[in-house]
C-alpha cells in the first residue's frame, strides 16, 4: 500500500461507492465538489483526478498537465466557505502519484463527524448537499438534511420539553413497572422513594417549562407516553415485532405500537418483545419475578442489541423500528444513521446515542449499561457460538440501520472454493458470500437489486459474480437475473 490507494493493484480498480475517478482536463471538476460533500456526509471515500472510466468500469490513466497548478486551485477553493462548508482535509490527504508514466491526483476525503454535518457547496444548505449510495453521488432530500442537523446539536432531541402536554400523558402502569426494575437493580438508590412527579423529573422524563408547569420531555413521553399522544409529537412514530416461525403463515405473532390495546411505547415495547425473543433461544432461560436466571451472554447480548436499536433511532423519519423473529434468525431496523459511524461503531469503546436520557433511563434498570461496547459484544458472543458474522447495514433516503443475527454455524468453505480464494482478495471473497446469501434469501434477482445489497455499482458486482461458478444467468439484456446453481443445473436429479 503507497499513501492512499495501493497502485500495485490500479489495473483491477473499478469505481465503486467509495472510490470516484475524475479526467479533469480542463482543471477541476465542477463535480469534485459534489464527490467532496457526498462522502463527507456518507462514509468517507477517495477522488483520484487524472483518471478516466471504461465502459467495463476498469480504469485508465489520462494523466495531468500542471498537477502543482491543480493543488493550488484545490487548497483555495476547500477552503473557501462560500463554496464548501467546512474543510476536513490535510496535506496527508492530498496526494499526487505516477501510473503508468500519468500523473493522477489522490484526494481522500474523510467521513465527517455529525457535528460538522450537513457538509455542503455553493453557500446552499438545501440545494449542495450530497450523499452517496451505490449509483453515485445524489442530492440529499430536506428530510435527510433535517436528520444531520438533529444529530449536529449538542442536545439530543429527547432532552426536549413537550409544552403542549402536561404529565398526566404518562401511562401510570408503565411508570409502575420501570420504577419497580429500577428498585430491583438498585434498591438502595436515592429516587426509589421519591414522589412521582419529581421521580419524573430526576430520571429525565419530565422538566418544568416556561409556565413554570411540569411537562414531560420527548424521552419522557416516548417512554412512558400513550402511542396517540406520542405520534402527535412524532407523527412517523411506529414500532413494529413480526414474528415468522411457520413458513404457510404470514405472521406467526405481531405486535404494533398503533394496535390500541396496549400502551405502545418504547419500554412497553422492549420487555414485550424481549420476553417473545427470549423464550425461542436456544439458551437455558427463565424469569423468576424480574429476577433473571441462568441469563446467558446470548440473552444479554440480544437484550443489548434491541435497546441499542431503541436508542439510536431518529423516531422523526418513516418507515418506524422493525423487529423480525425467524426460526433461525434476528433483524432489528430502526430509522437513523450510525452517529459515529459503522467502522467506530464495530470497534467500540465510543458512545454517542441518538437519545441519551433514553439510554439513561436504560441504565437505570440495568440495560445497556457498558457505553460502547454494545456490538462489539454482540459480535464476541457470536463468535464464541460459533455462529455465522452478525450484518451491520446502513442505508439512506430515509436513513436506516440494520442488525442482522443468525442463529447458524458457520458455513466452511469447500475446497473447490478454496483454490478460487488463492486468486480472490478476501474483500471480494467476503462479497461473494454475501451475494449468495442474498440469491438463497431472495432466489432469482436483477443486478441492480444484487448491487445495492452489497453497495458496489453495477459494473463492479457484474465483475464480482463473473468469477462465482455456482451463479446462473436467465434472461438476456434488460431482463436479466441470477440465481445460485441447483442440483438440477449440476444433473444431479
Amino acid at each position: 500500500m503507497s499513501g492512499l490507494f495501493d497502485l500495485s493493484n490500479f489495473d483491477k480498480y473499478k469505481e465503486d461507492n467509495c472510490l470516484e475517478v475524475k479526467k479533469a482536463e480542463s482543471g477541476l471538476p465542477i463535480s469534485l465538489w459534489e464527490s467532496y460533500s457526498s462522502f463527507a456526509n456518507s462514509n468517507g471515500g477517495v477522488i483520484i483526478l487524472g483518471v478516466g472510466e471504461r465502459q467495463d468500469g476498469s480504469w485508465y490513466t489520462t494523466g495531468l498537465r500542471n498537477v502543482d497548478k491543480l493543488k493550488r486551485n484545490f487548497w483555495n477553493t476547500i477552503h473557501d466557505t462560500k463554496k464548501v462548508s467546512i474543510n476536513l482535509l490535510s496535506d496527508k490527504n492530498v496526494e499526487s502519484y505516477e501510473v503508468n508514466g500519468d500523473i493522477v491526483l489522490a484526494i481522500s476525503v474523510p467521513r465527517a463527524k455529525r457535528e460538522q454535518k450537513p457538509v455542503y457547496i455553493n453557500n446552499d444548505l438545501f440545494g449542495g448537499c450530497y450523499r452517496r449510495d451505490w449509483e453515485g453521488d445524489y442530492h440529499c432530500s430536506k428530510a435527510e438534511i433535517k436528520g444531520m442537523l438533529r444529530d449536529a446539536a449538542d442536545e439530543t432531541e429527547d432532552m426536549k420539553i413537550v409544552e403542549q402536554f402536561d404529565v398526566s400523558v404518562i401511562d401510570t402502569e408503565s411508570l409502575k413497572g420501570f420504577r419497580n426494575h429500577h428498585k430491583s437493580y438498585r434498591p438502595e438508590h436515592v429516587f426509589n422513594n421519591l414522589p412521582w412527579e419529581e421521580y419524573l423529573e430526576r430520571i429525565g422524563a419530565a422538566g418544568y417549562g416556561e409556565d413554570g408547569k411540569l411537562h414531560p420531555t420527548t424521552a419522557g413521553l416516548l417512554m412512558f407516553g400513550e402511542e396517540y399522544h406520542i405520534v402527535r409529537e412524532f407523527p412517523e412514530y411506529f414500532l413494529d415485532y413480526r414474528e415468522m416461525l411457520d413458513p404457510t403463515i404470514r405472521w406467526t405473532d405481531r405486535l404494533q405500537s398503533s394496535s390500541g390495546d396496549w400502551s405502545g411505547n418504547v419500554f412497553d415495547f422492549f420487555f414485550r418483545v424481549n420476553s417473545k425473543i427470549a423464550k425461542d433461544i436456544k439458551k437455558p432461560f427463565k424469569l423468576e419475578g424480574i429476577t433473571r436466571i441462568d441469563d446467558t451472554p446470548v440473552h444479554k447480548a440480544v437484550r443489548e442489541a434491541l435497546v441499542n436499536c431503541l436508542v439510536n433511532t431518529d423516531y422523526f423519519l418513516p418507515c418506524g423500528v422493525v423487529i423480525k423473529k425467524e426460526e433461525d434468525k434476528l433483524v432489528m431496523e430502526n430509522p437513523g444513521s450510525i452517529r459515529t459511524g459503522k467502522k467506530q461503531m464495530l470497534r467500540g469503546g465510543i458512545s454517542d446515542p441518538r437519545n441519551k436520557i433514553l439510554m439513561k433511563m436504560f441504565n437505570m434498570i440495568g440495560i445497556g449499561e457498558r457505553a460502547g461496547s454494545g456490538i462489539p459484544d454482540i459480535y464476541n458472543v457470536w463468535e464464541n457460538e460459533g455462529w455465522a458474522v452478525p450484518v451491520v447495514e446502513e442505508s439512506y433516503n430515509p436513513d436506516r440501520t440494520r442488525l442482522s443475527l443468525e442463529f447458524t454455524k458457520k458455513q466452511a468453505i469447500k475446497t473447490s472454493d478454496k483454490k478460487q480464494a488463492i486468486k480472490t482478495s478476501d474483500k471480494t471473497l467476503e462479497k461473494q458470500e454475501i451475494v449468495r446469501e442474498y440469491l438463497r434469501q431472495n432466489g432469482l434477482s436483477k443486478m441492480s437489486d444484487i448491487a445495492k445489497h452489497i453497495s458496489l455499482s453495477p459494473a463492479r458486482t457484474r465483475a464480482i459474480i463473473s468469477d462465482m461458478p455456482d451463479i446462473v444467468i436467465e434472461g438476456t439484456n434488460t431482463n436479466r437475473k441470477y440465481r445460485l446453481i441447483n442440483e438440477v443445473d449440476e444433473g444431479r436429479i
